[in-house]
């Protein structure tokens, strides 16, 4: 049977590939429409949404799971989709670092606050946590993006 170290990577190299297609379709949408606003869409634009889904890591991973003292990513810092691949070329790297300590310590609780509520998570929890929220707003993103005019692609792991 593969080790947890190895399950949590082979299923996170499956949300990296659903990335790749989800940011090539995103090259191709203007970089008006990218980073256009749209009260009805949670975040507000393509851009929003994809920073939201790095912070969400930089958060849950890099913050709580490794104990990083990590610097949000702004919005107003990423304009176009060649920062955004940067910026989840980072995320990769705080993921891959957590996976390693999946392996390590995989009964070790993480303690957060959630609206003045102390709690904690394991680690496969907030390993999943992260790549479920991702793909909730990758639906975001495809709709939004319907909305603009696109014509959405395929982002499931099985496609």
């Amino acid at each position: 049977m593969n080790s947890q170290f190895q399950y949590a990577s082979e299923q996170y190299e499956y949300v990296r590939s659903s990335r790749k297609v989800l940011l090539e379709f995103c090259a191709a949408i203007s970089s008006g429409d990218f980073i256009k606003e749209h009260s009805s869409f949670g975040r507000g634009s393509i851009r929003n949404l994809l920073v939201h889904i790095a912070n969400v890591y930089e958060n849950w991973i890099g913050k709580h799971g490794l104990a990083r003292n990590i610097s949000f990513t702004t919005y107003q810092s990423v304009n176009d989709i060649v920062s955004i691949t940067g910026l989840f070329e980072a995320v990769d790297v705080l993921v891959y670092d957590f996976i390693r300590s999946i392996e390590d310590d995989a009964e070790r609780k993480i303690e957060y606050e959630l609206n003045g509520v102390k709690k904690s998570a394991g680690l496969l929890q907030v390993f999943s946590h992260t790549i479920t929220h991702e793909f909730h707003h990758k639906g975001q993103v495809l709709s939004l993006g319907r909305h603009l005019g696109y014509i959405p692609v395929d982002t499931d792991i099985i496609r």
